[in-house]
């Protein structure tokens, strides 16, 4: 069977180390992708937000199964069109996708199916939403409603860094068209955790448990970005918790999705805070999350793609997912300056050293080839993810991969998987 895969970084560099496993699949065809996809993968010029272009290309190449990486072509629609033209795809439809296209829509969910969450108010008006801050006081959080590429969040400790927030989002627009509307909402603190569900709308299948690390230096400190790396299992998330998190959280939503007319199908993110054995949600996603597919993916040793498929069909009776009995852990190597202005173009040595040791993949993200170089094109620009025997063995062989590579400038952090250790 020929798929494709739309989007150009490193979770879907993530899927199709994995989709290449499978006996199934004959050809691979991505679009974009990157120079790290394109030793797997046929990469296609045609951009990630350019759905009616990949419909065209999936008719005219008879692709059998599309395999949708991010976010933005979901809420713009993709599923939709593609099951239009009579192709199978893998990925929530446009009112599905609303589940992570809008914090207003996924905390007005939570709160009618009772979804433990944080306390929220949704405004379109500047002067209310300082006037909630300052009637609330801080810590609290403000969240601009749209996609913002995971940067969209302030955490803010001070009211006037709550106020500052949404004089960002609403008054300077630096979000643009997505901070037209913010979530504030109260402070959950704890332990973050990300929990991934197959679903075809009606059965879910889960994931192994993850975690990510959302704050660009070492010990969570400094601004939130897109993620810097992740670990799996995360033994935060016990084989107890494992089952609450499910029937508290994952089956109400995709019930309250089909209650509500727009059934959800694909993957479904959903980013936790456990304090006290507890689970309340942060946020929705509506595609693999991005490290932690990279880790996932490697631990995964089922296949993939019957899985895919069964999602995209309807037809999801599978109860469980074969996993390897090892540890993976991913590190981000970033941009200099990243998450705010950074230095693209830059050459990038080590990678062929690093293909050579065992149990180690580097997945390409943000990343492209110059006068034939492969350079920083980016924020985060590589995701070395190693497999241990444990989560410290994970963690060492991982690094073992970034002391391998370097460019000008990169930053990394030191840190990835520490909080596993300091449970044992």
């Amino acid at each position: 069977m020929k798929v494709l895969v739309v989007g150009g970084g490193g979770r879907e560099h993530a899927l199709i180390y994995k989709i290449a496993q499978s006996p199934l699949v004959e050809q691979i065809y991505c679009a974009p992708g990157n120079p790290g996809i394109a030793e797997l993968a046929e990469c296609v010029h045609i951009g990630a937000d350019e759905i009616d272009a990949l419909c065209d290309f999936a008719k005219a190449e008879k692709i059998d199964l599309t395999v949708v990486g991010p976010e933005v072509p979901l809420t713009m629609g993709i599923v939709d069109l593609f099951q239009a033209s009579g192709l199978e795809v893998f990925g929530p439809n446009k009112a599905a996708a609303q589940i992570e296209g809008s914090k207003g829509f996924s905390k007005d969910l939570m709160a009618k199916y009772n979804i433990p969450t944080a306390a929220y108010q949704s405004f379109t008006d500047h002067a209310a939403a300082v006037a909630y801050i300052k009637e609330q006081g801080a810590p609290i959080v403000v969240k601009a409603d749209g996609l913002a590429a995971g940067k969209g969040v302030i955490v803010a400790m001070t009211e006037e860094q709550a106020i500052a927030g949404v004089d960002d989002i609403m008054l300077d627009k630096v979000f643009g068209s997505a901070g037209a509307s913010v979530v504030i909402e109260e402070f959950m603190d704890g332990e973050e955790a990300s929990f991934f569900a197959f679903t075809d709308g009606k059965n879910i299948l889960p994931l192994a448990s993850s975690q990510d690390h959302k704050r660009v230096d070492d010990n969570d400190e400094g601004p939130n970005t897109g993620g810097m790396g992740a670990y799996s299992p995360a033994p935060v998330v016990t084989a107890e918790l494992h089952d609450v998190i499910v029937e508290t959280v994952v089956k109400p939503t995709i019930a309250g999705m089909a209650a509500d007319g727009c059934p959800y199908s694909g993957i479904l993110y959903v980013g936790l805070m456990i304090k006290d054995g507890k689970p309340r949600v942060v946020e929705y996603n509506a595609r693999f999350g991005d490290p932690e597919a990279q880790p996932l993916l490697m631990r995964m040793k089922s296949d993939i793609v019957p899985v895919l498929q069964a999602c995209a069909r309807g037809e999801l009776n599978q109860d469980s997912i074969e996993w390897h009995d090892k540890a993976a852990v991913c590190v981000v190597m970033a941009s200099g300056g990243y998450p705010a202005a950074f230095e693209k173009g830059l050459a990038i040595s080590g990678l062929d050293a690093a293909a050579q040791i065992e149990d180690m993949v580097v997945f390409h993200a943000g990343t492209s080839v110059k006068d034939g170089q492969i350079v920083n094109n980016g924020g985060r620009v590589l995701g070395v993810t190693g497999l241990g025997t444990t989560v410290k063995d994970a963690i060492d062989k991982a690094y073992e991969g970034v002391a391998a590579i370097a460019w000008q400038d990169v930053h990394f952090r030191k840190d990835i998987g520490a909080r596993a250790l300091n449970r044992d």
